[in-house]
Order: C-alpha cells, then sequence, then structure tokens
C-alpha cells in the first residue's frame, strides 16, 4: 500500500512539472541556449575589427587571432564531453562551464573599454598590452565555455523527456535548432549596431564596450535562467565516455601490433584486428566501422577553411564596400546575417524539392557526391570574392611608391592663386577656398613653391617619401604649411579633419580648439549623418553632412562661416568613398551557403548512417574536429602564403579546396556504403547470440540505456 501512494505521488508530481505535455524544464533550457549563442555570435560578429580597429593590429594578424579562437571553439567540445560523460555530468559540467563562459565574456568586453583622456583622443588604449593580455585571456575562457558546454545543453534537454514523450522530443530539438539560429541572426544583426555607436569624451570612436557588453549580459541572463530551473531538471550520473574507450582500443591494437611485428606472427586482415586479444569483437567491428568515415574526414577541413573566412576576410572585404541600401545603412560585420538568412531558407528548399527532383530525373545524387558539389560551391564562392575583391581595388586611391611622394594644395586666399612648383614647374590655378584636381606625383622631395601674390611669395618645402601631403595656403600666404595626409583607406569609417580659414579660434564638436589658419588631425566617424558644432564665444552654428566608409575629408572653414550659417564650409576629397556596394557580395554568401548545405547537412547524415549507434558521439567529436584543422590551415596560411593582392589569396584557397575536392571524390568512388546495423548482427550471430538475447542482456544489465541512445541519436542528428 505504501508503495501505491508513493507512485501515484511520482506521477502527481510528474504532471505538476509537466505544461501542455511538455517538462517544464525544458524552457528553461531553451532560453539558456537563445541567450547563450546570442552571446557567442554577437561576440563573434564583431571580432575581427576589434582586433583591428582597437588593438591595432595588422589584417593578417587580426584573421590569424580570429581563426585561432574559432579553432579552440571546435576542439573544446571534446573536453566537455570527457568531463561530463566521465566526471560531473551533464548538468554541472554546464554550471561550472557557463561561469566560465561568462566571465571570459564579461573580461572582453572589459578589455574594450578605454578611458579617452585629454592627451589620448585618437581612440587608442592609453595601455595596449594590458588590453591585449585581457581580450586573450577572455577569449580563451569562452572557447574554454562555449565548447566545453556545447555537446552538453542538448543532450541534457533530451534528459528530460520520458517514454510517453517521444513526439515532445522531436519537437524539442527542432525548437532547440530553432533557437540556435534565432539567436546567431539576432546578435549579428543587432551587435554591429551597437559596435557603429560613437564612445568617448573627445574621439568619436566604434562602442566596442557596448558591442561586447550585450553579449556578455545575455550570457550571465543565460547562466541565471539555467540555474532557476535547478529544481525541476531530471539529472542523470555520468555514463562512462565511450571516446575514451576507443581510444585505448585503438591504443592497444597500435601497441600489440608494434609488439608483434615480427614476420613469424600471421597477418590480420585489418589493423584493428590486433585488439581482439583483450576487447570485445563487437567493439573492435564497431571502431572499424567509425575509423572508415573518419578517413574520410581528412580532406574535409579544407571546407572549413574558406567557410569560416566569411567572418574574417569577408568582414574587412566588406568594410571597402558601400552599405548604404537608401532606407538603410548596412554595416560591414550585419553581412554575416546573410549565411543564417540562407541557411532556414536553403535547408527545407534542398531537402523538399531540390534532392527530391534530382532523384525523379534518375541521377543517382549519393552522400559523397552532394559533399563533393558542396565543395565546388566554396571554390565557385571563393572565386566570387577574388571578382569582388578586384572590383574593390580598381576603385582604391593610386598611392605613391616607396621613392614618390604625392601632394595636393588647397588655397585659402581670398582670391585666386596661380601656384608653380619647381623643379618640376608645375602650373596650377586654384581658386579661393578651392583645391588642386588631384594629388600630383614627384619622384623628388625637395620642392619650391612660389604664389602670385604681391609681392610674390616663395617658399621651400621637404615632401614625405612615400607619403601623401596637401600644402595648405592660409589668408596669409606667408605661412603656407604642409599637412601629412592619410595614405591608406580608413576601413570601416570615415576620417575628417578642419582647416580654420577664419580670423580668431573655433571650437569644433570633439576636436581642439583651432586657431586661426591652423589644421586638425584627422578624426575617424562612422558611417551616416554626422553633426559638428562650431563655435567662438557666443557665435555657433552646426555643419552636418551624411558619410559613406573609407573616405578621408578634409572641410575648409571660411572667414563668412558663421554669417552663413556653417553653409560656406568647402568639402576637399582626400580619398574617395568606398564606391563598391556590399550587394556584390551576395552572390558569394549564396553559394558558400549553398555548399554548407550539401556539405555539413548531408556530410552529418552520411556520417550517422554509417557508424554504429553507440558511436555517435565519436564521430560528432571527429567532425568539430575538421572545423577546428580547417581554421588552423587558415591560420598556416596566412603566415606562409602572403601575397601581394588580396584577389590572389582568394584564388589560393579556391585552388587549394578545387585540389582536395578532386581527392574527396576519388575516395568517395572508392567508398562501400554498408549497414551497421547488419554487420553487427552478424557479428552476435558469430558469437552465438541473437540480436534479440543480446538487447534482452542489455536491457537486464542496465535499465532503458536504449531509450537514452535513440534519444542520443535524435539529437545529433537535430543538432
Amino acid at each position: 500500500m505504501p508503495d501505491e501512494k508513493m507512485d501515484e505521488t511520482k506521477k502527481k508530481k510528474k504532471r505538476i512539472a509537466e505544461c501542455f505535455g511538455y517538462p517544464i524544464s525544458i524552457f528553461f533550457i531553451v532560453v539558456n541556449e537563445f541567450c547563450e549563442r546570442f552571446s557567442y555570435y554577437g561576440m563573434r560578429a564583431v571580432l575581427v575589427l576589434y582586433f583591428r580597429d582597437f588593438l591595432r593590429w595588422e589584417k593578417e594578424d587580426a584573421i590569424s587571432v580570429y581563426h585561432v579562437f574559432v579553432a579552440l571553439c571546435y576542439l573544446t567540445p571534446i573536453l566537455g564531453a570527457i568531463i561530463a560523460d566521465s566526471w560531473l555530468g551533464k548538468f554541472k559540467t554546464i554550471i561550472y562551464l557557463s561561469i566560465v563562459y561568462a566571465i571570459g565574456q564579461v573580461a572582453v568586453a572589459v578589455s574594450a573599454v578605454n578611458d579617452i583622456t585629454d592627451e589620448n583622443r585618437d581612440g587608442k588604449p592609453d595601455n595596449l598590452i594590458f588590453h591585449k593580455v585581457l581580450s586573450m585571456v577572455g577569449l580563451f575562457l569562452i572557447a574554454l565555455g562555449t565548447g566545453g558546454i556545447k555537446p552538453c545543453v542538448a543532450a541534457f534537454g533530451g534528459d528530460q523527456f520520458q517514454e510517453h514523450q517521444s513526439s515532445q522530443l522531436n519537437t524539442f530539438f527542432s525548437v532547440f535548432y530553432l533557437c540556435i539560429n534565432a539567436g546567431s541572426l539576432l546578435s549579428t544583426l543587432i551587435t554591429p549596431v551597437f559596435r557603429a555607436q560613437e564612445c568617448g569624451i573627445y574621439a568619436k570612436q566604434q562602442c566596442f564596450p557596448l558591442a561586447f557588453g550585450v553579449p556578455a549580459t545575455l550570457m550571465v541572463i543565460s547562466l541565471v535562467v539555467f540555474i532557476a530551473g535547478s529544481g525541476m531538471y531530471t539529472k542523470t550520473a555520468p555514463e562512462g565516455n565511450i571516446m575514451w574507450s576507443v581510444c585505448k582500443c585503438i591504443g592497444f591494437a597500435i601497441k600489440n601490433r608494434f609488439r608483434h611485428r615480427s614476420s613469424r606472427y600471421p597477418k590480420r586482415e585489418h589493423w584493428m584486428d590486433w585488439a581482439d586479444e583483450k576487447y570485445d569483437k563487437l567493439l573492435v567491428a564497431q571502431i572499424k566501422m567509425v575509423l572508415r568515415v573518419l578517413f574520410l574526414y581528412i580532406p574535409l577541413p579544407m571546407f572549413w577553411a574558406l567557410f569560416d573566412q566569411k567572418g574574417s576576410r569577408w568582414t574587412f572585404q566588406a568594410t571597402s564596400m558601400s552599405g548604404d541600401f537608401g532606407a538603410f545603412i548596412l554595416q560591414p560585420d550585419q553581412m554575416q546575417t546573410v549565411n543564417p538568412i540562407l541557411i532556414l531558407t536553403m535547408v527545407p528548399i534542398m531537402d523538399r524539392l531540390v534532392f527530391p527532383l534530382i532523384k525523379k530525373c534518375g541521377f543517382n545524387f549519393s552522400p559523397l557526391k552532394r559533399m563533393t558539389v558542396g565543395m565546388l560551391f566554396g571554390v565557385m564562392a571563393f572565386v566570387s570574392a577574388a571578382l569582388v575583391q578586384i572590383e574593390i581595388d580598381k576603385s582604391l586611391p593610386i598611392l605613391p611608391s616607396a621613392s614618390e611622394s604625392q601632394l595636393k594644395v588647397v588655397n585659402m586666399y581670398s582670391r585666386t592663386l596661380n601656384v608653380t612648383i619647381s623643379p618640376s614647374q608645375e602650373q596650377l590655378m586654384i581658386d579661393s577656398f578651392g583645391s588642386s584636381a588631384d594629388y600630383l606625383t614627384f619622384d623628388h622631395q625637395d620642392i619650391m613653391v612660389s604664389l602670385n601674390t604681391n609681392p610674390v611669395t616663395t617658399k621651400a618645402f621637404r615632401l614625405l617619401e612615400g607619403g601623401r601631403q596637401t600644402l595648405i595656403i592660409p589668408s596669409d600666404p606667408t605661412i603656407m604649411y604642409l599637412q601629412y595626409d592619410n595614405k591608406l583607406k580608413p576601413e570601416g569609417n570615415t576620417a575628417v579633419r578642419f582647416v580654420n580659414g577664419w580670423t580668431a579660434d573655433l571650437n569644433i564638436t570633439d576636436l581642439d580648439t583651432i586657431g586661426p589658419s591652423a589644421t586638425t588631425d584627422y578624426i575617424l566617424v562612422s558611417q551616416g549623418k554626422q553633426n559638428f558644432v562650431l563655435a567662438h564665444g557666443e557665435q555657433s552654428c552646426e555643419f552636418s553632412r551624411k558619410f559613406g566608409l573609407g573616405a578621408s575629408y578634409t572641410f575648409l572653414i571660411p572667414s563668412t562661416v558663421f554669417s552663413t550659417d556653417c553653409e560656406s564650409i568647402i568639402e576637399v576629397e582626400d580619398i574617395k568613398a568606398n564606391s563598391v556596394h556590399m550587394a556584390l557580395q551576395i552572390p558569394q554568401y549564396f553559394l558558400i551557403t549553398t555548399g554548407e548545405v550539401m556539405f555539413s547537412v548531408t556530410g552529418l547524415q552520411f556520417s550517422y548512417s554509417q557508424a554504429p549507434k553507440n558511436m555517435k558521439s565519436v564521430l560528432q567529436a571527429g567532425w568539430l574536429c575538421t572545423n577546428a584543422v580547417g581554421n588552423i590551415i587558415v591560420l598556416i596560411a596566412s603566415e606562409i602564403g602572403k601575397l601581394p593582392k588580396e584577389w590572389a589569396e582568394y584564388v589560393l584557397f579556391a585552388s587549394l579546396l578545387l585540389a582536395v575536392s578532386f581527392i574527396f571524390s576519388i575516395m568517395a568512388y572508392f567508398y562501400t556504403y554498408i549497414d551497421p546495423a547488419e554487420i553487427e548482427a552478424k557479428i552476435r550471430k558469430e558469437q552465438g547470440l541473437e540480436p534479440e538475447e543480446k538487447e534482452k542482456e542489455t536491457l537486464e544489465m542496465k535499465e532503458k540505456d536504449e531509450d537514452k541512445e535513440n534519444d542520443k541519436e535524435v539529437k545529433q542528428t537535430k543538432i
């Protein structure tokens, strides 16, 4: 009787813990996953720009560090799986590593905080080493956290369901996958907007503290939400890690083969057969099946080497393009949202329309053939990126060589001047408050400038070798002077400076007070409309301009500035704004996403169909490792294969993937598809144990083991 009451109590508790047939605990897990994915992808979206624009790293260094970070994020899931299955269990692993994760996000956000002082107004951190070290520590903790919990959260969600909730379990994994993509999409859209906000007391700099602070807040919320559901979770004890058993079996086979390398020992059909002396034949056979798939994984990292560059090289490419779509202005790092949008659109189209249509046409479009075609789409994506880069290069300014100098002349004098530059005897006629049409290039540095003033004004200058400069002729021509200009396009920003042609000091928003006939340094401003207030005592006016990306401007302030309400300010374009539109990147995103659908989704389905049920986690670890190795390839290629033109680097990666896809197609041609269940049944029969008897014995040894394995299979297939 007491037992019956206890059973009724359990059933009552179970009914209370359910909502519309779902365990209430899974709502905490779903919200947790959405916040965590928002946190990760939001931080990652702006990461390379943070390296370049805040930490002041060169582009190639920023790319290298970015891909090292991504590689770590795909290696640490193996560690997380081992910790969860062998030691702490999934619940504690998620808690502890989420704390590490949140600390890492906060550390990166703090590393982006810079107190702009009166002596440091260009946005450059005072203690650059401190910011670099703190950001690297934060990124390491993030990689450990996000990778460590990756194999645990979905599986932990599956553990919450009972036997009678199989349909709800399938729905859960669909919602879980939707949360991953929703978090990725929203964060990649929103975080760049935060970055583009202007921060700083004096300098109009990108707001990286806000861009990293919001993802850090979401990660803290994710952790709090997960802990809040603690009392409702079904928590399973660690069950032992299959990967460790596989590694021990393989290690024994290699060791035993080496020990018996003498010719007097009979050869064996497969080198794994040397493990038969210690391990069950069924386990050895299962490992053989896994190794056949892992062998096919060898060429796969090259695809990921190209795919993950959409977050690094392609983002940098977008900073050299125009994001003005008329109704809105797209930030360079927001272009990454094209990928998740296309993924959500193309996966059902491919599964429900394209693949069935190909099958109806009688073509044998096997999984390995799909993966090969996916690689070729990756090749075409990088060829497309190379073509876009060639167009960008055409729009770049013509810069002086190391032995040349370039000079532009700006006339702030009250009348038109005839300017003579010796010894080349260049003759320029420049209107009042005008400038020379373009830069003049000289192959000598010492020049003499003569003006047709009364009396004639002559002054000698030495130009900067390999540099660009502007000759400013103020209202008093006798004090004309050189101002050094930007040599390169300010990627991701616009550079502006002001020349004061007024008769007294001027105070300009975000700049020092400048005296008459003086020029400010360049300051960086974001794209879009920017307002500057010019003031002297009680006199003031507002000057507004809409800026694109990648331009440099010099604004000439005439003596009539206040009487014309700033309308008389004259714009001189030093470097043209980006003219190649970001929309040209859409084809390469479409091609790489098509390749991802054919390569990644098909690859996972193929892997699971060719491996035993209890080895799915081993293949998941192997698949993640191919992504990590791909990012390491980018790192190596960036350090070794440096090419003078960026389009050539795209062609290099496309060529490498083309060669690898050819090798993979040969491997796929000789691959024989198998039925793992059939092989397992055959071995059981050879051992005198029918599959049904084996299943019965397994159920007696460990209750509900098969249900858990099925849940894991669904989880891995969905995720």
